[in-house]
């Protein structure tokens, strides 16, 4: 089966393409959590079938019990608190996300998961693979009630820093106890947040360009404050491309 890829226009003005994931890998990742779960299961069981030799029956609905908020329970904590993944999605490199590229809600996680039984049905997920195969977007019923959407999560090559800011002039470099400052100031998610803007610049629309690139440097302008010198003159997109240098480069590279 080709892949499909769905394409998403944020508000922004930004085109991303998503790699859809088919209903055979999503299939394979849930066989994986299964057999997680079911390993799980056997654990418990052996503790379960001590408590069948006082009542058998109550053996029984404590482990039909403990089966349905462990099956749905592994789902909703492992993609909330991984964000879209559990253990099967994670070593086949998929993840659950929002079909409109917003940020996955945790009542999309507990709709799309309580659902599983009916996708589930009759057995061997008949129901839910025969709506994933039809789908345009590849979506089990559960994804289709959570507006959620499976993709293949890219390998992300290391970006070159070196040659994207070599040869250029940069004014921050010439205050190190503030440059210091800034590597102190600024989180790993924020210097993130900085590179890919760069990276991904021509992905933006003039309009917004500009103002995302505005509210960028105004943020880490705010983070330490350089004298006048060093930031006067400069576009936004070059304050940018001057922090980035500071956080990714060192001294002399």
């Amino acid at each position: 089966m080709t892949t499909r890829v769905l394409r998403i226009r944020t508000p922004e003005g930004v085109v991303f393409s998503q790699n859809l994931a088919g209903p055979i890998i999503r299939f394979v990742a849930w066989f994986v959590d299964g057999m997680v779960i079911a390993g799980v299961m056997g654990m418990v069981g052996i503790v379960i079938g001590l408590l069948g030799l006082i009542n058998r029956d109550l053996a029984g609905a404590v482990y039909v019990l403990l089966y349905f908020v462990l099956s749905i329970g592994y789902g909703l904590a492992c993609e909330w608190f991984w964000r879209g993944q559990t253990l099967g999605k994670k070593f086949f490199r998929l993840r659950v996300v929002d079909a409109e590229g917003l940020k996955l809600q945790f009542h999309q996680i507990v709709i799309r998961n309580l659902l599983r039984f009916v996708d589930g049905l009759p057995f061997f997920y008949v129901v839910g693979g025969t709506a994933c195969w039809v789908s345009r977007k590849f979506q089990r019923l559960g994804d289709i009630a959570a507006n959620t959407i499976v993709v293949r999560v890219p390998v992300i090559a290391e970006p070159e820093i070196e040659s994207l800011e070599a040869g250029r002039y940069n004014s921050l470099r010439d205050y190190p106890h503030l440059e210091a400052r800034l590597r102190q100031q600024i989180n790993p998610a924020e210097a993130a947040l900085a590179l890919q803007a760069i990276l991904r610049r021509d992905d933006f629309e003039p309009d917004a360009r500009i103002e995302l690139f505005a509210e960028l440097a105004a943020f880490y302008r705010a983070k330490v404050v350089f004298p006048a010198e060093a930031t006067d003159g400069i576009s936004d997109e070059q304050m940018l491309r001057n922090v980035v240098d500071v956080l990714y480069r060192t001294r002399g590279a």
